[in-house]
This record gives structure tokens, C-alpha cells and sequence, in this order.
């Protein structure tokens, strides 16, 4: 049988605290967005690109870190690969990213918003308290995702605010995962 990450908490989910961390970075990312919309383009492609290089690596360290008490770590491998190649590819080619920023962030954020939502149901499964916040920020992040992927073409300060919401999103959605995270690992202490 399978064993989830809920399930697998017995054995003491370490580094809990690198979702936490990371809901705190995409929340400063998604208020420094607000607070510069004037901002060039190329400032907000920059940022995104040093911020999914980062992620990766952060959810890359999480998921080798439990490879022994959580059998779907590979999935968590997964993301932070895929992050860590998004961010690879975003830092070295400018240009292009600013041209299909829409696109990154928008399938980047489908994945995260897809991620959000399966824990949530573990959580549920789990007595997790508050199971159904997280459930709906994922939701909301699927929803920002779409809008960036039905409208890419469209520039300026709507792509600006929309990212800002999404990584707003995004962030306290991690930060209720690392609270429930911490709350099951203590759970079985």
C-alpha cells in the first residue's frame, strides 16, 4: 500500500518548515509585485526566474530529505526538478522569458495549484483542522493559473497584478500546508 505524506508523518516529516518558508517568499514576491507595477518587465522576469531556480531547489532538498518516510517523495522530486529546470531555462534566456512569462507562470501555478489541492484531500483524510482553506487557496490558485493561460497575450499591469495575486495565493497556500504538516508530525510524536 501506498503511503502518503499524511500517513508516512508517523515516521517524522522533516523539514516541514521549508513550505513555510516558501509561502512567506511567494508572498514578499507577490507584495513587491504590488508595489511595483511601473516596474519594468524585464525586473518581474528576473525575479520570477531567481524565484522558481530557488523553489526548486528548496522542494528538490524537501523531497531527498524524506525519501524514507514518504513513498510519493518522487513526485515532490518531480516538481522541484521541473521548477528547478523552469528556472535554469528562465535565467538564461531573458528575452524569450519575458515574451512567454504568461505561460511559465501559468502552467507553473497549475502544477502548484494541482499539488495544493491533493494534499488537501490527505489532510481531510487525515483530521487535519482547516483541511478545506487549503483546499479552496488551491483552487484559487488553478483559477489565477487559467486566467494566465487563456489570456497570455495581454501585457502590462493585468499580467502584473494577476502574478502578484497568484504568488499571494500561492504563498498562504504553502503556509497552511507547513502549519499542517508540523500539526501531523506533532500529532504522532
Amino acid at each position: 500500500m501506498a503511503t502518503t505524506i499524511i500517513s508516512s508523518a508517523e515516521s517524522e516529516v522533516k523539514k516541514w518548515w521549508i513550505s513555510l518558508l516558501l509561502g512567506i517568499l511567494y508572498i514578499i514576491a507577490g507584495v513587491w509585485v504590488f508595489q511595483t507595477p511601473l516596474v519594468s518587465y524585464v525586473s518581474l522576469s528576473i525575479v520570477f526566474s531567481v524565484f522558481i531556480f530557488v523553489s526548486g531547489i528548496s522542494q528538490i532538498t524537501f523531497s531527498i530529505s524524506n525519501k524514507n518516510e514518504i513513498s510519493s517523495w518522487g513526485w515532490y522530486l518531480a516538481g522541484g526538478i521541473l521548477d528547478l529546470i523552469i528556472g535554469i531555462l528562465l535565467i538564461s534566456h531573458p528575452l524569450m522569458t519575458m515574451t512567454i512569462l504568461p505561460f511559465y507562470v501559468g502552467f507553473w501555478l497549475l502544477f502548484q495549484g494541482f499539488m495544493i489541492i491533493g494534499l488537501s484531500f490527505q489532510f481531510k483524510s487525515a483530521d487535519v483542522p482547516n483541511w478545506g482553506w487549503l483546499l479552496f487557496l488551491g483552487i484559487l490558485t488553478l483559477l489565477f493559473s487559467f486566467l494566465l493561460l487563456a489570456n497570455p497575450v495581454f501585457a502590462g499591469l493585468s499580467i502584473i497584478y494577476m502574478t502578484a495575486f497568484a504568488f499571494i495565493s500561492a504563498g498562504v497556500s504553502r503556509m497552511f500546508l507547513a502549519i499542517g504538516l508540523k500539526k501531523v508530525k506533532n500529532t504522532f510524536k
